[in-house]
């Protein structure tokens, strides 16, 4: 048993090497029992092939206290108690359309179309895991006489329920993606919904049999399947999923006159979701986020509009309050420059165009009472590669509109301290948590790693910043067996050039992480353009903690410390600024560049 650190807000439980159902078993029983402690500040299990990734709020709950609480679960579980098993049968159509290379996978294994049919689907599969994308199942058990290589060059769009064989695996695609396996059928059972309760038909641990259909079954299948979809209340009286105030919201709403370069709705991510493969979401710079919540008087998960490089024109239907944070905008209300970290007011009708960022690569609008898009597994983010959430399920366009809930109170007119901007400083400096794959690289490469200047590339967006500089030696393979991604991790493939995950990030990878940045400084990358400069510097998992509960403690005293932008214009014309959080604590210190 292994235990590896993931930052400060993760922790990896290694439970035993390569893939095996007594492994797997192992694995479950600890995220079963995990989730049914119900630890405070534990924000969600994943497990994967040999490991369970815990996701917790540091502020809430040490690595060390998590560690100590497994270790007596490890000790107290019944390791030879069965666990329980759902067989799950897909009905799939082999051949044909629908499995276009089921006649190579029959000549590659030295069988005929039907006999490779019988060979695939007289085998039950374990589902060892849910990861990559939402709802894709990684399936174990795969005969290892259909064994098949992958096409040399993946399909641009491999139609979802597409059931393939790459190398020693098999499974269904969730949804129309790219994807390199090799086509043998197609099943009608949708593969991820995220109206349903769980939102995938497979659960990790469970037994998975394809039984073959006839075309015509196929057919009539997928017809029901749409029909039953149509008939129920989706968007209403659904765990998970919350229906706006019918029409109020929307007569508070905002209308987009233009949709910007990528604007999308996006509050705090969802919790306790990656499970089943889909990305946490959520603001990119969440500190941005949270203080304009602050500045217009909501709770600070509300969620707001994240518009990146160039921003919306909005009409507003009713009078609202409203706040720009994160990176400046060139932006006006009705033509009058509008104020950066302050709240203030819009009238109905005005319209207010945000244009280019001037400075860092994404900023927040938040607005009183939030954007009151329906919740999606607890969340009204938009998940742009799962295509849910966010009122839309994409980036927003010009004709959309968005409701606004009931403002909590009055707020316009409040200055956030100076402290909360973001740095321009170059290049900037990233800390980060050695780990948790750091002993796959050797002494030089981490000393490269966090010696080296790093240029963020044009290859940046919600899912990840790739950047450019020295090469990180390894010290063996570049591949591990597919494990959690935790919130900053930083893969570094075999060409040595790393890549940090952030919020839109897959929930499992099958690269070395060499580090992981620190929550602190997750909003500093978000900001980062192409072109820009970062380096490394690595604190311990300890200090890294100590970091992220001063920094929820400052945000949570931010509503006190705010300015009355009337009382700051009088002190400023007699030379007397005033700035409660002038000198904060280093330790809690969101964007400069303290220890």
């Amino acid at each position: 048993m292994r235990f590896l650190a993931a930052g400060d807000q993760g922790l990896i439980v290694e439970c035993g090497e390569g893939i095996s159902p007594a492994v797997n078993d192992q694995v479950h029983r600890l995220a079963g029992l995990l989730e049914n402690e119900q630890i405070p500040g534990l924000l969600a299990v994943v497990p994967t092939y040999r490991s369970v990734g815990v996701a917790f709020d540091p502020s809430q709950v040490s690595a060390a206290d998590l560690r100590a609480r497994i270790e007596v679960f490890l000790t107290a579980q019944d390791s030879t108690a069965p666990l329980p098993s759902r067989l799950v049968e897909l009905p799939t159509v082999y051949g044909g359309e629908y499995g276009p290379d089921l006649p190579f996978v029959a000549k590659h294994a030295g069988l005929t179309p039907d006999e490779a049919i019988r060979t695939h689907s007289g085998t039950d599969y374990r589902v060892y895991m849910i990861g990559f994308t939402a709802g894709f199942a990684y399936l174990g058990g795969l005969p290892e006489k259909i064994h098949t290589p992958r096409l040399p060059s993946p399909r641009i769009r491999t139609p979802k329920g597409s059931v393939g064989i790459g190398g020693s695996q098999t499974g269904a695609y969730p949804a129309d993606t790219p994807g390199g396996w090799r086509l043998i059928g197609r099943t009608p059972v949708t593969q991820f919904d995220p109206l349903q309760d769980p939102p995938t038909p497979l659960l990790p641990g469970d037994r998975v049999r394809f039984v073959p259909v006839t075309e015509e079954e196929f057919r009539r299948l997928e017809t029901e399947q749409v029909r039953a979809a149509r008939r129920e209340p989706r968007a209403a009286n659904r765990e998970g999923v919350e229906r706006r105030a019918p029409n109020s919201a929307e007569r508070r709403g905002i209308e987009l006159l233009r949709g910007g370069l990528l604007t999308t709705v996006q509050d705090r991510g969802r919790i306790g979701t990656q499970k089943f493969g889909v990305p946490v979401s959520g603001a990119m710079d969440e500190v941005a986020l949270r203080v304009g919540n602050a500045l217009v008087g909501n709770w600070q998960g509300a969620a707001g509009l994240e518009i990146t490089v160039a921003g919306p024109r909005l009409r507003f239907l009713a009078d609202s309050v409203v706040a720009l944070t994160g990176a400046e905008l060139d932006a006006d209300l009705d033509g009058v420059p509008i104020p950066w970290y302050e709240s203030f007011r819009v009238r109905a009708d005005q319209v207010l165009d945000l244009r280019n960022c001037l400075t860092g690569f994404r900023a927040y609008l938040t607005v009183a009472g939030g954007i009151d898009v329906p919740l999606v597994l607890g969340s009204r983010s938009a998940s742009l590669v799962a295509g849910f959430g966010g009122g839309t399920g994409r980036a927003l366009r010009e004709g959309d509109r968005l409701p606004i809930g009931a403002a909590i109170g009055e707020s316009a007119e409040r200055i956030a301290p100076c402290r909360w901007r973001p740095s321009a400083q170059q290049p900037a400096t990233v800390r980060v948590v050695l780990g948790p794959e750091d002993d796959a690289f050797n002494a030089e490469g981490i000393q490269t790693f966090l010696s080296g200047t790093y240029e963020v590339t044009a290859k940046v967006d919600r899912m990840g910043c790739r950047l450019d500089g020295p090469r990180i030696a390894h010290a063996g393979p570049a591949d591990i067996l597919s494990d959690w991604i935790p919130p900053g991790g930083i893969q570094v493939p075999g060409e040595g050039k790393p890549i940090i995950l952030l919020a839109d990030r897959q929930t499992t990878g099958g690269y070395t992480k060499i580090a992981t940045v620190i929550g602190a400084d997750l909003g500093r990358v978000a900001q980062q353009r192409p072109g820009a400069l970062v380096c490394f510097r690595a604190v311990s998992a300890e200090d890294a903690e100590a970091v992220a509960r001063q920094l929820e403690s400052d945000l949570a005293r931010l509503p006190d410390c705010l300015i009355d932008a009337g009382i700051w214009q009088v002190l400023a014309d007699t030379g007397e600024i005033p700035d409660p959080a002038a000198a904060p604590s280093e330790a809690g210190h969101p964007t400069g560049d303290a220890p």
